[in-house]
């Protein structure tokens, strides 16, 4: 059995990813590790005393985050697939690519959302990059 990683943002098209991925096991005989980079400043807000941390905001966050993997868990394991799932925080691709070498993957599923040009020089595309540092293969998938 292989392992296939499949990052989730719990975006407007995670569901269309997770099913892709889901069929794409089935083909591969393959496990979903499914993985959720939370970014670092979570719990932190900017008022008229300058940063301030809210632990408590940080933990809720976390948790509603859990929740939901939970439930694609649920989804994919209904499916008759083996999977599992993390929550890290850290940077997308280097926390995405550490995942896929701790796991011996195979493979990592991506979504696209079809934007380019302007939208890449400015806010970047975790799928653009990890095409590009990836040693194993990115299998990208059309969700626009």
């Amino acid at each position: 059995m292989i392992n296939i990683i499949l990052p989730v943002d719990f975006g407007s098209s995670t569901n269309t990813l997770v099913d892709a991925a889901i069929r794409f096991a089935k083909d591969m005989n393959g496990k979903i590790c499914i993985i959720h980079v939370a970014p670092t400043d979570i719990g932190f807000a900017i008022g008229d005393m300058g940063f301030q941390y809210f632990p408590e905001m940080e933990q809720n966050e976390i948790k509603q985050e859990l929740s939901i993997l939970n439930e694609i868990e649920t989804k994919i394991k209904a499916q008759g697939l083996e999977c599992e799932h993390i929550l890290r925080q850290g940077n997308a691709k280097e926390t995405i690519l550490d995942y896929a070498d701790s796991k011996k993957a195979e493979y990592i599923v991506m979504g696209s959302h079809g934007r380019s040009g302007i939208y890449d020089v400015f806010v970047g595309s975790l799928t653009k990059d990890l095409t590009k540092n990836s040693h194993i293969p990115v299998l990208v998938i059309p969700c626009h």
